[in-house]
């Protein structure tokens, strides 16, 4: 394995580490989905670089576009959340609750 596959193995599964075991605040989690999604992204750019496929070359541009789609979703969840309970607290957005 490569020093620069290590890398963004490493940054992958550091994210989604942090998304499964630190999911006391819903930024938290937003962040923690950020940077896996901006992983996937440098790798995606570096494979089709390093391959030279020309047909995968607007892969990381399609990823990039759907990262910011959600981004901009859990950023309007966040602001709703936090207008109707107060807090980003993930335990308190119980969808069971009557």
């Amino acid at each position: 394995m490569t020093p620069l596959h290590f890398s963004f193995s490493t940054a992958f599964i550091l994210g989604f580490a942090g998304l499964a075991f630190h999911r006391k605040h819903l930024l938290s989690a937003l962040l923690c989905l950020e940077a896996m999604m901006l992983s996937l992204y440098v790798a995606t750019a570096m494979w089709s670089f390093q391959t030279g496929a020309t047909i995968f070359s607007s892969a990381p541009m399609m990823l990039l576009a759907f990262s910011a789609c959600e981004a901009s979703a859990g950023l309007a969840l966040l602001v709703a959340a936090s207008r109707t309970h107060g807090t980003d607290l993930l335990k308190n957005l119980n969808l069971l609750q009557c």
